[in-house]
C-alpha cells in the first residue's frame, strides 16, 4: 500500500474529491481535532467511498449531503487490526503521515483502487 499521492489518483479522483472536500473540510478538520484531543489516536484517517465500505464509521453520507463520496472516520489502530497496515509498514505510514492540523488523510476506496491521499485543508 502506498502512502503518497499517486499520479493515477491525481488524474482520476482528485477532481471529484476536491469538489466534495471544499464542502466537508471544516467537519473533517474538527473531527480530526477531536480524535487527537481525546487521545483516541494521533493518526485520524477518513476512508472515502462512493458506496458502503466496512472501515470506520460513517461521518457524512452522500445521501444526506450533495456530495459524491461517503466520508467515514477511523484511525490507525483499525488499519492495523484489519491488517491493512502491517507491522513492517507501520513506521513508513507514520513517517508519511502529514501534519493533521494542515492535511486531511483520506483513504480512497473505489472499484479495486485503494490509496492514501493527503489533501490540505483550505486556509481560513
Amino acid at each position: 500500500m502506498r502512502e503518497d499521492n499517486d499520479p493515477e489518483l491525481n488524474g482520476k479522483y482528485l477532481g471529484t474529491i476536491t469538489k466534495d472536500f471544499i464542502k466537508v473540510a471544516d467537519t473533517l478538520k474538527e473531527a480530526s481535532y477531536q480524535v487527537r484531543s481525546r487521545k483516541f489516536s494521533q493518526f485520524p484517517i477518513f476512508p472515502v467511498c462512493k458506496t458502503e465500505q466496512p472501515i470506520g464509521k460513517l461521518l457524512m453520507g452522500n445521501q444526506e449531503l450533495a456530495i459524491d463520496w461517503n466520508y467515514y472516520i477511523t484511525y490507525l489502530d483499525e488499519f492495523i487490526q484489519r491488517q491493512l497496515i502491517d507491522e513492517n509498514g507501520l513506521e513508513d505510514f507514520k513517517q508519511a503521515y502529514k501534519d493533521p492540523d494542515e492535511f486531511c488523510c483520506l483513504f480512497v476506496v473505489d472499484e479495486g483502487f485503494t490509496n492514501f491521499v493527503y489533501i490540505p485543508y483550505p486556509n481560513e
